[in-house]
């Protein structure tokens, strides 16, 4: 996956309707999260679609998420948060400011409220996924 500021570089310069085709993109080309892990305490709160994020840890102490959606716009809205953070280590996730990476993207603009209202809920689950590693 490229780096959330070369997905910043591509999208800031597509129209409307392509940054949305580059988001449904950034969704399908995150790696599959099996249906197992698809569960009620997997689930993040708050999403208007269906949203799963399921963490692990790589042998080097990195944090690795998978991630799905019932909806191709909201799993690449997921995607898109992922970026910001995705195989750093526990400090470094809690060090980034994901609020503020995210904010150049000027999703609520191109996107319904229904599609990011959930974004919030992401970041502190992220965030308490982090704490507990670190």
């Amino acid at each position: 996956m490229a780096t959330i500021d070369e997905l910043h570089d591509e999208y800031d310069f597509l129209d409307f309707e392509d940054r949305i085709r580059m988001i449904v993109e950034l969704g399908r080309a995150l790696e599959p999260m099996p249906d197992a892990l698809k569960a009620d305490v997997t689930r993040v709160p708050g999403c208007s679609s269906s949203v799963w994020l399921y963490p692990t840890e790589s042998k080097t102490g990195r944090l690795h998420f998978l991630a799905d959606s019932t909806s191709e716009l909201t799993k690449g809205v997921v995607a898109l948060v992922l970026a910001t953070v995705q195989d750093h280590s526990p400090e470094d996730v809690l060090a980034t400011d994901m609020e503020g990476t995210l904010r150049r993207f000027a999703l609520d603009r191109h996107l319904t409220s229904k599609r990011t209202q959930g974004i919030p809920n992401m970041i502190a689950l992220i965030r308490e996924t982090a704490a507990r590693y670190t």
